[in-house]
């Protein structure tokens, strides 16, 4: 099994800063990739950022320019930088992972917006 944990949630207020961070462990082969995907009350999951072993990365078009997802292969973690947080940005972060053969999720952590 591959276990993964999320830390760095919290409560911030508009324009605010908040930086997640996602650790793997258990039996892992590889990590293909990695990312970050939220889900807000009463809306579907949806893709955040996602980052290849190889360093490609890739953001949904509300986040970019504001979030910035960074891995480290041989800590086979990942984080997320957030800046310039809004209140639409609330939600539950999930953190993933991609091997050949596994897809983990992390449990989530909370992120909350508000002034």
């Amino acid at each position: 099994q591959v276990l993964l944990v999320e830390s760095g949630g919290g409560l911030v207020q508009p324009g605010g800063s908040l930086r997640l961070s996602c650790a793997a462990s258990g039996r892992i082969f590889r990590i293909n990739a990695m990312g970050w995907y939220r889900q807000a009350p009463g809306k579907q999951r949806e893709l955040v950022a996602t980052i290849t072993s190889g360093g490609s990365t890739n953001y949904a078009d509300s986040v970019k320019g504001r979030f910035t997802i960074s891995g480290d292969n041989a800590k086979n973690t990942v984080s997320l930088q957030m800046n310039s947080l809004i209140p639409e940005d609330t939600a539950v972060y999930y953190c993933n992972a991609v091997g050949d053969l596994y897809h983990a999720w992390g449990q989530g952590t909370q992120v909350t917006v508000s002034s």
